[in-house]
């Protein structure tokens, strides 16, 4: 899926991963014109009621494509928009649901971090975009979560649960009782580098409590879907251990964060996808959240 859904409004592809728990598979890429800013997997789960989505992609053009793959699989009506956290590529289609009038969903500290960079997103968007992102916007939540919350779709339930800051502050999972589906947005990536933009020990802290959950089906929120979840969660695991591990030696050894951020880590180049796009940030992150520990 690329541009092409701007000039052809068809439904994204969407696959049944678990009874009535629909999966769109995003691009493993950063958001560009050729892509449409399809990059985030994202999707919508059905109950006898009505409609969850759980994240509406990067633009308000993969919002109504996915909007219209919902049409072509119930009648029934959208009543939740979920959002598991503040990023451009999980919210920027919000704004085509507003005529479904659902309850926006999402973390208690939603709401501010998507407003501290609502700006700089939609310049972002506008420079990365262009004319595809017309017309997106930053919906906030009309209904927040802080802990644990529940929704019910009609003979099935939800579990909602926040994290500790981890990739952001405001990440949050959705649980399908019915299927044992756990959608963990970007607390899961799959073969694309993990990117810290909250803590990197609080996503260690956080990656004990996935465990905890033993789902039957996971949905990451970039990656593969097919993918056995354990396993990508313990090479996730390996990878910010090591960037935690690696970036204490180097405050240790007295680098400077230049130096730490052109040395750490360039081994496991050919292991993640993105890798040069998004090491020297998180070397960056984890850096000045260890420096001052004691």
């Amino acid at each position: 899926m690329c541009s092409a859904i701007a000039r052809a409004q068809d439904p994204l592809v969407v696959q049944e991963i678990a009874p009535g728990n629909f999966v769109h598979r995003g691009r493993d890429d950063v958001a560009t014109r050729e892509n449409g800013g399809d990059i985030a997997n994202i999707g919508f789960i059905v109950g006898n009621r009505c409609v969850a989505v759980i994240d509406t992609g990067g633009t308000l053009v993969e919002g109504r494509a996915l909007r219209a793959a919902i049409r072509a699989k119930t009648p029934l009506p959208v009543c939740y928009v979920i959002n598991t956290h503040m990023h451009p590529d999980h919210i920027f289609g919000n704004a085509a649901f507003l005529d479904d009038h659902p309850q926006f969903v999402g973390s208690a500290k939603l709401a501010q971090a998507e407003a501290s960079r609502a700006d700089n997103y939609k310049r972002v968007l506008k420079r990365e975009l262009g004319d595809e992102g017309q017309g997106s916007e930053i919906i906030g939540p009309t209904q927040t979560v802080n802990g644990s919350g529940t929704l019910d779709l009609g003979g099935r339930t939800l579990t909602l649960r926040t994290w500790e800051t981890a990739h952001t502050n405001n990440d949050m999972t959705v649980y399908d009782e019915n299927t044992g589906t756990a959608w963990l947005g970007d607390l899961l990536f799959v073969r694309c580098i993990p990117v810290v933009d909250g803590s990197v020990e609080g996503w260690l802290h956080d990656i004990a409590g996935l465990r905890q959950m033993n789902p039957r089906h996971v949905v990451p929120g970039h990656g593969p879907i097919d993918t056995p979840w354990r396993q990508a969660l313990d090479a996730e695991e390996q990878y910010l251990l090591r960037l935690a591990r690696d970036v204490r030696s180097a405050i240790r050894s007295g680098k400077t964060m230049q130096q730490a951020v052109d040395s750490i880590g360039l081994d496991e180049r050919d292991k993640w996808l993105l890798f040069d796009i998004y090491q020297r940030r998180n070397v960056t992150a984890a850096y000045a959240e260890l420096e001052w520990e004691p």
